[in-house]
């Protein structure tokens, strides 16, 4: 039976990376694989999956509608051996339930990567369902900005790279405006736990 998989950690973990990584892997192999990405991340990247590495490759744009089973169901999905989503922290509840059905009903490997949690330490929507019901769970470890301890948290930076505790809790951005933390680090500068 094939699996739903989360693949999590902060910014700068290389998720886009690992994901093209396995992507190339199947194609490697004379396997079809569909790309997934989210329309907040796919404005700014051109519908592509882009690593900070330099690795792209071009995704299927879906919006909060977009119902994965459903769509997936009304082709020839014989062909597919795997589904990968990128930056899944921006699907709806709903939408990961439908990448779940894909594995336990079209018995296709789904494979979503992103971040488990805000610049205030809450969860996405998307990642919160996925840690709830994803067959596997794989954190991709990254280090502390302030310390050589592993980074779990992300804070929000201003244009002066003070810390910042209010703003939308999307805001796509790079090293630029997010800095990676563990959790003694956010505590310090944040005091929000």
């Amino acid at each position: 039976m094939a699996k739903l998989h989360f693949f999590y950690s902060t910014m700068n973990a290389g998720k886009s990376t690992a994901l093209l990584q396995s992507n190339h892997n199947y194609q490697e192999s004379g396997l079809e694989t569909m790309l997934f990405i989210p329309n907040e991340i796919a404005e700014k990247s051109g519908g592509k999956i882009i690593s900070r590495i330099g690795l792209k490759a071009n995704a299927i744009i879906v919006n909060k509608e977009y119902q994965f089973f459903d769509s997936l169901n009304a082709t020839n999905y014989d062909q597919i051996s795997c589904i990968f989503v990128d930056e899944a922290q921006f699907l709806s509840k709903e939408q990961v339930h439908s990448l779940s059905k894909i594995a336990d009903e079209l018995n296709i490997p789904v494979m979503c990567y992103g971040i488990r949690t805000d610049f205030k330490g809450n969860l996405f929507e998307g990642s919160s369902e996925l840690l709830a019901i994803a067959d596997n769970l794989n954190e991709l470890k990254t280090i502390c900005s302030e310390c050589d301890k592993k980074a779990t948290m992300v804070v929000r930076l201003d244009e002066k790279g003070d810390v910042i505790l209010k703003g939308e809790k999307i805001l796509i951005g790079g090293n630029e405006i997010y800095k990676t933390l563990c959790r003694k680090h956010f505590r310090k500068l944040t005091n929000l736990i």
